[in-house]
């Protein structure tokens, strides 16, 4: 199944959650917190501007991001899941 996020919209795969802490602890699933960093996977075409016109969006497919703890709308795909999210909503981009 293929989705095509629009206007100013990214599709982003996120991250697996923390199972075992810093310390060797391994968590329940109720207690690991929502990641909050993800990849990219698809992205809408721009905000449609008054004029008419699209503005480009800054992210391309492939990036690592971190967004927001309560952004966006999560999503479930073939098992997978992701968040659709604003462009608005990323806090960063990771440097690779």
């Amino acid at each position: 199944m293929a989705v095509k996020p629009l206007d100013d919209r990214i599709l982003v795969k996120q991250c697996q959650a923390e199972e075992i802490t810093a310390g060797g602890i391994v968590l329940p699933d109720s207690a690991q917190e929502k990641p909050q960093r993800g990849t990219v996977v698809a992205t809408g075409p721009g905000k449609l501007l008054d004029s008419g016109e699209r503005a480009d969006i800054a992210l391309s497919t492939g990036d690592e991001i971190f967004y927001g703890k309560y952004a966006g709308t999560e999503i479930k795909i073939n098992s997978e899941e992701y968040v659709i999210l604003r462009e608005s909503d990323v806090l960063a981009v990771l440097d690779n």
